[in-house]
């Protein structure tokens, strides 16, 4: 959580002068600082909160409170947006606290005493070029204020100290020159820099019946993922984001996204599972006592088999590589070949052996399609 730094003291000042605004005053907003709507409404609801407690005062004699409000009000949407989606964090690691446990001291106190600092115009180094990296990188400015990166130091060094056998880093595709700094870092505090796989994450382009969607006018210049969730549910929206290389550009098409046909990937692979619960709802219950897999012998049927025996072997690539994707795929293609399967054979017939196998043969496939699905973290409509 970026809770320290210039960065939370100019969303403090962007809350402070939003609610200063909600009483007629003239607050004028830093320069860089955030003027989308999000932080109006939360404005909005500490004016009604707290009335006019802090009005007029200046920034100065009110910061900690707006720059703590701030802070915890935007974790708070971030939390409750996450939850929504289906995504959960074990553990929110603060920057903040990391200054307060003197984490970030000690890092540095560390490095001096190994002698790969420096200080140089004011400033203090690290002599990351020792380490692999292209150049020496700045720890403590020559104002005295830290770079995020010490602070990122301390926060991997924490991180490795806990044992891990690896340390999983998921970055925006710009942060690809941070990634030798850190593994640098990490060398001089005599840890495996190998350990920290970082996945770097390209864009994502929301169009919206093939062009480009414009930009929120809440948010500022970008979409929110509530926006997007709301707007597809949580199901679509973390399907079609996996289906994806993480390094690759994706295209995301909200209308398509929302479409009940082939050409929306969860859909089609949902619908394979509700079809399936539709035949064996059909079924007489007796027919599932026992089952002889000969009777299944045409092409499709064996195909859909060998498909199915290389599940485990998807699975374990995917777990390996770290690429979620690979699954994704593997659903669409399964639910593709038993969307054509059955509409070509009929799985209930006069053919009792035939049937009791064929039954078999489509429980098989939605064992596997919804253990895909449950993976993944999609939910799984009986009926659709």
């Amino acid at each position: 959580i970026n809770d320290a730094g210039r960065q939370v003291e100019l969303l403090g000042e962007s809350g402070y002068s939003a609610y200063q605004s909600e009483f007629g005053v003239n607050a004028a907003f830093p320069e860089d600082g955030y003027k989308g709507d999000y932080i109006f409404d939360a404005a909005r609801v500490l004016a009604a909160q707290e009335g006019d407690r802090f009005k007029n005062q200046p920034f100065t004699a009110c910061r900690e409170f707006f720059v703590q409000w701030s802070t915890k009000t935007m974790l708070g949407e971030i939390k409750k947006v996450l939850d929504e989606f289906g995504i959960a964090f074990d553990r929110w690691q603060s920057e903040k606290a990391l200054f307060e446990q003197g984490k970030v001291n000690e890092v540095i106190e560390y490095l001096k005493e190994k002698n790969v600092s420096f200080e140089s115009e004011g400033a203090l180094w690290f002599r990351s070029s020792d380490f692999g990296d292209e150049k020496d990188r700045v720890l403590v400015k020559s104002d005295g204020t830290y770079t995020y990166f010490a602070s990122d130091i301390a926060l991997h060094k924490h991180k490795a100290e806990g044992g891990y056998d690896m340390l999983i880093n998921i970055w925006g595709a710009d942060h690809h020159g941070y990634i030798p700094r850190i593994k640098a870092a990490l060398s001089a505090f005599g840890f495996e820099p190998d350990r920290l796989k970082v996945l770097l994450v390209q864009m994502v382009t929301l169009l919206n019946k093939r062009k480009p969607v414009q930009m929120s006018k809440r948010a500022g210049s970008f979409i929110t993922l509530k926006e997007v969730v709301d707007d597809v549910g949580p199901d679509i929206a973390k399907f079609i984001f996996l289906t994806r290389r993480p390094d690759s550009h994706l295209e995301f098409d909200l209308e398509v996204a929302k479409e009940e046909s082939s050409e929306n990937p969860v859909f089609y692979v949902q619908y394979a599972n509700a079809r399936i619960n539709s035949i064996m709802r059909k079924a007489d219950p007796t027919l599932f006592d026992s089952f002889d897999l000969v009777h299944l012998t045409n092409k499709e049927e064996i195909g859909i088999m060998k498909k199915l025996c290389l599940y485990p072997v998807i699975f374990e690539g995917a777990v390996w590589a770290l690429e979620p994707h690979r699954i994704t795929y593997y659903l669409q293609e399964l639910s593709s070949l038993f969307h054509s399967y059955y509409n070509k054979h009929r799985v209930i017939s006069d053919d009792e052996s035939l049937t009791r196998a064929r039954l078999a043969f489509c429980r098989a496939v939605q064992i596997v399609i919804r253990e895909g699905l449950e993976i993944l973290g999609v939910h799984i409509p009986e009926r659709m």
